[in-house]
C-alpha cells in the first residue's frame, strides 16, 4: 500500500511513456461523494449530485483526455440494501460494472467513521481483477489531525494499491488521483474521440438534470419516488433564434407526492423548471424551452412495466 499525497505531471508529454486507456469506477456507500468526484475529474456536469443518498440511477461514462492516457470514469449507483425491484436492478448494475473495469476507487468520507457499509463493500470488491484504490473524500470538511486518523483507519481496512485523500469541492489532490488511476490502466490505444466527454445518450442526461432539479428541497421520501422521462426533443425557430423544445414528464408514486412536486399554485414546479432549463442549456449549448408535467405511476419502483418504460 502507498499513500498518494502529492503529484508531479512532468514527463506526461514524454512520447516514451506508453499510452494507457481504460475504465475506472468509484464505489462506496450512498452519499460518499462519488458523483461529485466524477464531475470534478471530468470538469463537466456528467453525473447529477444531491445531498440525498441513492441519487445516481444510471451508469454514466465520463471521459478524461490526457496526453498519454484516456480515463473513462463510470459513475454507478451506491450499493445499498434493496427494498424494491428498482433497488435490486441498481445493485445488479453496480456489480456488473465492477466486474468490467480496470480500476476501482473505494470512496470513504473523511468526516464519517468507517462503518459496516464500508467494510461490506471492501469485502465485495476484494476478489475483483481490478486494482483497488482507496479514495478518502470530503477532506475539506475535517482537520488535518482527523484526516490522518481516517487515513490510518483506511490503511488498516484492507491491502489497497494506494490511498488518496481528495476534496472534490476545493480540487485538492484531484490531479494526484487522476495520476494514480491512470497508471493502473492497461496499455491501450485511445478508445473514444478527443471531443467526447460522455457516451451517455443526450435524452438520459437531460432527464437526469430535470430529476436533480426536482430533488432539491423535497421531503426525505421523494428522491426514491421521482423518475423523469423525456417524451420529445424538437428543434424550433423563434423570433430570438433557434431553440430546443423539450417535453418532460416527472413521475411520482402517489398523488400526495405530485402535490409536493408541483407546490402551491405550481410555484415549486416553476422553480424546478427554471433550474433544470439553465443546466440543460449549458449541456446542449443552446436556448431551451422546457415543458414539464407531473404524472402519478403507482408503485412504479416495483412495477416491471413502469421500470422498462423509465429505462431501468
Amino acid at each position: 500500500m502507498t499513500e498518494a499525497v502529492s503529484g508531479d505531471n512532468s514527463g506526461m508529454d514524454d512520447t516514451s511513456v506508453p499510452f494507457r486507456a481504460g475504465f475506472a469506477c468509484f464505489v462506496g456507500r450512498p452519499n460518499a461523494g462519488k458523483s461529485t468526484l466524477t464531475n470534478a475529474i471530468i470538469g463537466s456536469k456528467i453525473a447529477i449530485t444531491s445531498n440525498r443518498p441513492q441519487t445516481t440511477r444510471h451508469v454514466v461514462r465520463g471521459i478524461l483526455h490526457r496526453p498519454n492516457s484516456q480515463l473513462i470514469l463510470i459513475d454507478t449507483p451506491g450499493l445499498h440494501k434493496p427494498k424494491t425491484l428498482l433497488g435490486e436492478r441498481l445493485n445488479d448494475q453496480v456489480r456488473q460494472t465492477w466486474s468490467e473495469v480496470d480500476v476501482v476507487g473505494l470512496c470513504i468520507p473523511a468526516d464519517e467513521p468507517i462503518g459496516p457499509g464500508d467494510r461490506f463493500i471492501s469485502r465485495e470488491i476484494a476478489e475483483l481483477k481490478a486494482k483497488v484504490v482507496a479514495v478518502v473524500t470530503k477532506t475539506d470538511l475535517v482537520s488535518r489531525a482527523t484526516l490522518l486518523k481516517q487515513l490510518t483507519a483506511v490503511n488498516e481496512m484492507a491491502d489497497f494499491a494506494e490511498i488518496v485523500p481528495v476534496s472534490a469541492i476545493t480540487g485538492e489532490q484531484i490531479e494526484v488521483l487522476v495520476d494514480v488511476l491512470s497508471k493502473h490502466l492497461p496499455e491501450s490505444p485511445q478508445l473514444y474521440p478527443d471531443d467526447m466527454i460522455s457516451d451517455e445518450p443526450e435524452r438520459v442526461m437531460i432527464a437526469e438534470l430535470v430529476r436533480e432539479a426536482a430533488l432539491e428541497g423535497v421531503r426525505d421520501e421523494l428522491p426514491h419516488s421521482i423518475a423523469v422521462l423525456i417524451e420529445d426533443v424538437e428543434d424550433e425557430e423563434t423570433d430570438q433564434g433557434p431553440r430546443k423544445k423539450i417535453y418532460a414528464e416527472i413521475y411520482v408514486e402517489r398523488p400526495s407526492q405530485k402535490a409536493i412536486v408541483i407546490g402551491k399554485g405550481g410555484s415549486r414546479l416553476r422553480v424546478v423548471g427554471t433550474r433544470a432549463r439553465k443546466e440543460i442549456a449549458k449541456l446542449l449549448d443552446a436556448r431551451v424551452y422546457l415543458d414539464l408535467h407531473v404524472r402519478v405511476a403507482k408503485d412504479w419502483q416495483r412495477n416491471p412495466k413502469y421500470l422498462q418504460r423509465l429505462g431501468f
